[in-house]
C-alpha cells in the first residue's frame, strides 16, 4: 500500500537536524473474532503528572487513563497481562498498586465482552538486595497469589528476585515452585524474564547456563503438568525458545515473550507455535491484532505484510539497555494521543536519549503506527523543544 507525505518534521539524526517526512497512517481492522494464537499484551500504567508524590519514592497513577488503555487494548482482541514488568512492576509500582491495579482491571474486564485478565504474582513486597529464607519467599509467592485468586484472578507466576538472590541451588527452585504450583486453583502462565530484562534475575533456575536452566525449569513444568496451562520465556533467543517448545509437556504452551523475534515464532512451523504474551503488543496492537487475524484465514501474506514492519520497532524499543524498553512503551502511547503527558511511574521518561526517541517516531512512522500524524509531529516538537533543539 503507497502511503502519502502529509507532513515534514525535523528530526535529530547525530549532531544534525533533517527534514524527515512523515506518511499517512496504515489502516487497521478490528477482529472480527477470535485468533487462533493466545494473545496477552502486557500493558503499561498511565502516571498521575499532578501527584504531590515524588516519583522516585512513590507510584502515583491515573487509574481512569490506565483502564482505557485496557480497554483500548481488549477492543483489538488481545488479553490483558496484568502488574507485570511491563507496567513498571518492581521497576517503581510496587505491589500494593500493584494489587489495586489488578483489582480494577478484573472490575473493568466484567464490563468487556470477551476481556480476559492474567495477572502477575510474585515476591516483590520482599526486600530487594537482601537474602531471604525459602520459607520466607514462599509464603511471599502464596501471599500474592492467594490475594489475586480472592479477586477471581488467573495467575502469571512472576520470577523473583528474592528467589534469584538466595536460592543455593536448583533444588530451591523446585521446592518453591511445586509448593505454589500445588496450591493454585488453576493453571498458571510460568514467567522466566531473562537478565537482559532485569539483571537480578541472571541465573535463574541455579544455573547461569540458558540450556542448562532449561532442563531444571522442563522439570518442574513435568513434575506439576497439570497446574501450568504455559511457560513465558523472555531471552531474546529465538533458538533457545523453539529448543523448549518443542521439548513441553504435550498440552503446555509456550508464551513468547521475544520482543526481537515474535513474528516467526507466532507464526510457527510444522512442529508448533507460539502464543504470545509480550510488551511490545502495547505499543503495536491495531497491527499485531491486524496480523493474526490474517492468520486465523491462513493468509501468511497479509500476517507479514501487517507485522514486519513492526519488528524494527520492537527491536528499537527492546535495544539494550532492554530493562528500559518501558520508556518507549509510554512514549508512543503518548504520541498517539492515549495519554496527555510524557511523565511515568519513576521518572522514566528520562531513561533514554533523544536519538532513540526520534528513531523510534521514524519507525513507528514506518509501520504506519502514528494514528494521528499532526498530533504526534506536535508532541514530537514539544519533547525536542523541551530538550533545547528548535
Amino acid at each position: 500500500m503507497k502511503r502519502d507525505t502529509i507532513l515534514t518534521l525535523k528530526l535529530p539524526r547525530g549532531n544534525t537536524l533533517e527534514n524527515y517526512p512523515v506518511r499517512e497512517p496504515k489502516q487497521f481492522k478490528k477482529p472480527a473474532g477470535p485468533f487462533t494464537r493466545v494473545a496477552y499484551a502486557a500493558a503499561h500504567v498511565v502516571a498521575d503528572p499532578l501527584s504531590a508524590k515524588e516519583p522516585w519514592l512513590e507510584a502515583a497513577i491515573d487509574w481512569e487513563a490506565t483502564l482505557a488503555y485496557r480497554r483500548h487494548l481488549w477492543s483489538w482482541g488481545f488479553g490483558v497481562a496484568e502488574a507485570m514488568d511491563t507496567a513498571q512492576r518492581g521497576m517503581g509500582l510496587d505491589w500494593s498498586n500493584s494489587l489495586l491495579l489488578i483489582k480494577k482491571s478484573l472490575e473493568e474486564a466484567k464490563h468487556i465482552p470477551g476481556a480476559i485478565v492474567a495477572s502477575g504474582a510474585g515476591t516483590d513486597h520482599l526486600a530487594d538486595g537482601e537474602k531471604h529464607s525459602i520459607e520466607r519467599i514462599l509464603e511471599a509467592y502464596e501471599e500474592q497469589c492467594s490475594a489475586i485468586e480472592k479477586l477471581g484472578g488467573r495467575i502469571v507466576l512472576m520470577a523473583s528476585r528474592a528467589l534469584a538472590a538466595s536460592a543455593q541451588s536448583p533444588d530451591d527452585y523446585a521446592r518453591v515452585y511445586e509448593r505454589v504450583l500445588g496450591q493454585v486453583k488453576q493453571p498458571v502462565i510460568i514467567h522466566w524474564l531473562g537478565g537482559m530484562f532485569d539483571p537480578a534475575l541472571e541465573g535463574y533456575w541455579g544455573r547461569k547456563d540458558h540450556l542448562a536452566a532449561m532442563d531444571v525449569c522442563l522439570d518442574v513444568l513435568s513434575r506439576n503438568a497439570s497446574k501450568v496451562d504455559g511457560i513465558k520465556i523472555s531471552l531474546l533467543d529465538k533458538d533457545k525458545e523453539i529448543l523448549m517448545r518443542r521439548r513441553l509437556p504435550k498440552g503446555m504452551r509456550m508464551y513468547t515473550g521475544d520482543d526481537f523475534n515474535f513474528a516467526e515464532l507466532i507464526e510457527g512451523d510444522a512442529e508448533g507455535h507460539s502464543d504470545a504474551l509480550l510488551g511490545i503488543l502495547d505499543v503495536i496492537a491495531p497491527a499485531a491484532s491486524q496480523a493474526l487475524s490474517f492468520l486465523v484465514e491462513n493468509n501468511k501474506t497479509g500476517y507479514h505484510e501487517a507485522l514486519a514492519p513492526t519488528v524494527p520497532l520492537s527491536r528499537h524499543i527492546f535495544a539494550a539497555p532492554t530493562r528500559y524498553y518501558k520508556t518507549g512503551v509510554v512514549f508512543m502511547a503518548w504520541l498517539n494521543g492515549h495519554q496527555e503527558h510524557f511523565v511515568m511511574v519513576g521518572g522514566q521518561q528520562s531513561a533514554r536519549n533523544l536519538l532513540h526517541f526520534a528513531e523510534l517516531f521514524r519507525l513507528a512512522d514506518a509501520a504506519g503506527l502514528l494514528a494521528d500524524p499532526e498530533l504526534a509531529c506536535r508532541r514530537m516538537r514539544q519533547l525536542l523543544a523541551v530538550n533545547g533543539v528548535a
